[in-house]
């Protein structure tokens, strides 16, 4: 229904015009959302990173059915053996985009970023015809979140290559990549050019007007997105299997990339009980199809040395065209794997793509080897700084242990630090800090905070806005929170989930560089090889030279912690699991009241939970666990009493 024309391109094109220039007339009557702003004419030069509203996860991934039930018997443990349906969906190869609707009328668009925040898109958005500017029906609610994938259609993609081809420029890769470089554009006159559609999956936010996912997506086409008709309400994983072996024969007919299927727990209600890990929804898996193979020729074996020392062996390949881009490079991991596949240089080898994203090697044709050939001898010093190689017991990687001195280990931890989950300094990229280091600029990231446009500007590509840009970025970063310099400090093992968790229970840096092994391995969720890294690390005096460094130039080494007026510890010491539908408040409000009350929120009942606040609907599972456990279990109302009695 979407997709046909009730008119013409021409008398679309001359309806348009007319609109145009009734605008033109009457400026007074300027609506943001009306149908000529899909042409375009806006210029970003800098898009503002925003916040979204709810994070958007990535979702795990299967490559067997085998996986998939797996993944039912983990559900069912938590909600027990209930019946479950399931939404297949077809995962299709795009840019992902978080539109937000208030009253029916596009008002923002942001692109994933890295889940928890994105870059505002929304003057490239609305280019796009696919995407309502004005919702039509009703029944939608005040303000929603709709998330989708933006993609470039095969026969789209395929025109605008030819153009290039005509006028003598080099195509694009492949319509994935250029889906997602086209909502970076400064000019949106030129992505309005571009036939790129969005294709819309989900819907979020409070209050919705349906309790499945299914009659989501019915709810969303209603409105007037473009919910792709593919999608099916499966009743046992059986009919989930049926559906995938459908795609995986019948995908290549589409007339747009498509590399999986997403089986999602199609009850709302369920979703909820079964909650998020750090990373992915419980309730959504993400099957994928079986990659691509080629085969080609390996060229040479060379050696990469990261942030940390660990030593990548790179295959260099002979270019082979592979799942819509060129492949000329592959990872072979470690030592052990280039002796398990017993790989030399000239051989014939079989690369895929892994999760049709990184390219690997998974095995060699011997009936091509050649009886010349010599088995590879894994190099004994760093490619860089010559320094032994050393391999800890029981680890599979060769590590280069000259890390104060080893140069991309220095550029990396300089990258790292800069990157945009840990200081997210605006104005400076990995490029550019290689080139500050190359140039004797910055040994260490604490350097940054005294660089000057004097020192920056004879370098290449240097201009004073761009250096000015540089400097005024570092200095910006001195208000990233202390979870954030916590994980752009780079100890090993702690990545951002246990740099919150550091320092959420430490407070500030001082009260982590004193702790114990022993304190820090009773910290939750904090195993002894995390532990040993953190106390390594603050026992090493060049980094407490640069700690202090850091300190003098104003980076934020403790919890600023926010003012609530109406925070207590009445909760203190006290586990809570938040199950059900209430009537009163979302989930999140209880969670928060938890929280701010001195209480902490656990993702499942145990021994150590304290009390449960139930709502309508508590998973069987739960409820079976907690009578079992003899946990108290409360209504809303009367969780609401515990904080607000005397």
């Amino acid at each position: 229904m979407l997709d046909s024309a009730t008119i013409t391109d021409y008398e679309f094109d001359i309806k348009l015009k007319q609109l145009q220039d009734l605008e033109n007339a009457h400026p007074e009557y300027f609506d943001a959302n009306s149908p000529t702003q899909r042409v375009g004419g806006t210029i970003t030069k800098n898009f503002q990173t925003i916040a979204h509203t709810q994070r958007m996860y990535s979702l795990d991934n299967s490559y067997s059915k085998e996986d998939l039930q797996d993944w039912e018997v983990r559900i069912q443990k938590v909600l027990g053996n209930v019946d479950l349906q399931y939404t297949c969906e077809l995962k299709y190869d795009g840019a992902s985009i978080s539109i937000t609707y208030e009253n029916g009328k596009l008002v923002r668009a942001v692109t994933r970023g890295d889940g928890f925040q994105g870059d505002d898109v929304t003057n490239n958005i609305k280019t796009i015809r696919s995407i309502p500017l004005t919702l039509k029906g009703e029944g939608y609610p005040e303000k929603f979140d709709i998330r989708g994938e933006i993609i470039l259609p095969f026969a789209g993609f395929e025109k605008m290559n030819q153009e290039l081809i005509e006028i003598g420029e080099t195509p694009y890769s492949n319509p994935r990549n250029t889906a997602s470089g086209s909502l970076k554009l400064q000019d949106s006159t030129e992505v309005a050019k571009r036939p790129l559609e969005c294709l819309l999956y989900f819907v979020t936010g409070e209050k919705l007007p349906f309790t499945s996912q299914f009659d989501g997506l019915i709810a969303a086409r209603n409105w007037g997105f473009k919910v792709p008709n593919e999608a099916k309400l499966a009743n046992n994983l059986q009919e989930v299997f049926d559906f995938i072996d459908y795609w995986d024969t019948h995908r290549h007919n589409l007339p747009y990339e498509t590399d999986g299927v997403v089986v999602k727990v199609n009850s709302i209600q369920y979703q909820e009980e079964l909650g998020y890990t750090a990373k992915s929804p419980r309730w959504a898996m993400a099957y994928k199809f079986k990659s691509e193979q080629v085969s080609t020729e390996l060229e040479s074996i060379s050696y990469q040395v990261g942030r940390t020392g660990s030593i990548t062996p790179v295959a260099n390949l002979k270019a082979v065209q592979l799942a819509g881009t060129i492949v000329k490079r592959a990872s072979l991991h470690n030592a052990d794997q280039i002796k398990k596949l017993d790989i030399r240089i000239g051989d014939t080898v079989f690369v895929e793509k892994g999760g049709e994203i990184i390219p690997k090697i998974i095995a060699v044709d011997l009936t091509k080897r050649t009886e010349n050939s010599v088995a590879t001898e894994y190099i004994t010093h760093c490619p860089e700084c010559q320094t032994e190689l050393v391999r800890n017991e029981g680890e599979a990687n060769h590590y280069c242990p000259n890390f104060y001195g080893c140069p991309p280990q220095i550029i990396g931890r300089i990258q790292h630090y800069i990157s945009r989950k840990a200081m997210d300094i605006e104005g400076l990229g990995g490029e550019t800090v290689a080139l500050l280091f190359n140039n004797d600029l910055v040994h260490n990231y604490a350097d940054l905070y005294e660089l000057t446009v004097e020192q920056i500007l004879p370098l290449e590509r240097m201009a004073q806005k761009s250096a000015e840009n540089l400097v005024n970025g570092v200095k910006k970063s001195t208000t990233i929170p202390f979870e954030s310099v916590l994980y752009a400090l780079g100890i090993r093992y702690v990545g951002e989930t246990v740099a919150k968790k550091l320092a959420k229970h430490y407070k500030n840096i001082d009260a982590l560089s004193k702790a114990t092994l022993m304190d820090l391995v009773l910290v939750d969720e904090i195993g002894e090889r995390i532990a040993q890294s953190v106390v390594d690390f603050f026992e090493n005096e060049e980094n407490k030279i640069i700690i202090e460094r850091l300190k003098s130039f104003g980076v934020q080494f403790e919890i600023v912690e926010k003012i609530n007026l109406n925070a207590t510890d009445k909760l203190s010491g006290k586990t809570f699991v938040v199950s059900g539908v209430f009537a009163q408040f979302s989930r999140d409000e209880l969670k928060k009241a938890i929280e701010d009350n001195g209480g902490k929120v656990g993702s499942s009942i145990s021994s150590k939970t304290d009390f449960v606040v139930a709502g309508d609907n508590m998973g069987p599972a739960k409820l079976d666990k907690a009578n079992k456990l003899n946990i108290p279990i409360v209504s809303e109302i009367e969780f609401m009493e515990m904080i607000h009695s005397n």
